[in-house]
């Protein structure tokens, strides 16, 4: 699996590197600026890419921005973004298309390998990989207008926001003491309620994650 990493600070960059090689990815490039990144990723057309937010020069947004334009050449290209922060924009501008493939995680709250390396796996694999605070940010103000979320129970909300962290519908079932039984129901009751048609259930899940996470950052503009 090829990967493009983007990273300014030389020893989490050369870690990053390290890490992945040891778990399989083969890095198609390393780079620390907005313009490498962008030409990178145009260039390499990686399998994920891996990417900060603030990249030289300006240590803005170079790194997310170039992350956005390559997904427009290249519809669906997988993007986990590193942050330091929860930006609120940058997740909004991030799901705005509407595809898969998409993960936001908060650097400090990365605690393993394990935890890493899966992440980018599912977001390369099309899935999502969202840290529950950025989650908790974009819910903010999900009850001040009606939308389809607005149908979902409670423990169905909870079940979503679960899966939108990535959780397996075993990991969800042990998170909220139930059983696998009952969530593969609520997950049914989501993919009614939120009128996503019978297809692969894998591809629905994206879809309600996307639909959530959307409904989400829409409401807190």
């Amino acid at each position: 699996m090829r990967v493009v990493l983007a990273e300014d600070l030389y020893l989490l960059r050369e870690g990053l590197i390290r890490l992945l090689e040891a778990h399989g990815f083969t890095i198609a490039a390393a780079v620390e600026t907005g313009p490498e990144l962008l030409d990178a990723l145009l260039t390499h057309r990686p399998d994920v890419a891996v990417v900060d937010v603030r990249l030289p020069p300006t240590l803005t947004d170079e790194g997310l921005q170039a992350a956005l334009k390559a997904r427009r050449e290249i519809p669906g290209l997988p993007v986990l973004v590193l942050s330091q922060h929860v930006q609120q924009l940058y997740a909004r501008e991030l799901l705005a298309d509407g595809t898969g493939g998409i993960g936001y995680l908060l650097k400090d709250r990365v605690f393993n390998a394990e935890q890493f390396i899966d992440a980018v796996r599912r977001v390369a694999a099309g899935g999502t990989a969202m840290d529950p605070d950025v989650i908790a940010k974009l819910m903010q103000s999900t009850s001040r207008r009606p939308g389809p979320l607005q149908r979902l129970s409670p423990r169905e909300r909870e079940v979503l926001e679960l899966m939108a962290e990535g959780c397996s519908n075993s990991a969800i079932a042990t998170r909220l003491v139930v059983s696998d039984g009952a969530v593969a129901k609520h997950i049914a009751n989501i993919f009614t309620k939120l009128e996503l048609a019978p297809a692969d259930d894998a591809n629905r899940r994206v879809l309600a994650v996307l639909t959530y996470l959307n409904g989400t950052a829409a409401r807190a503009r």
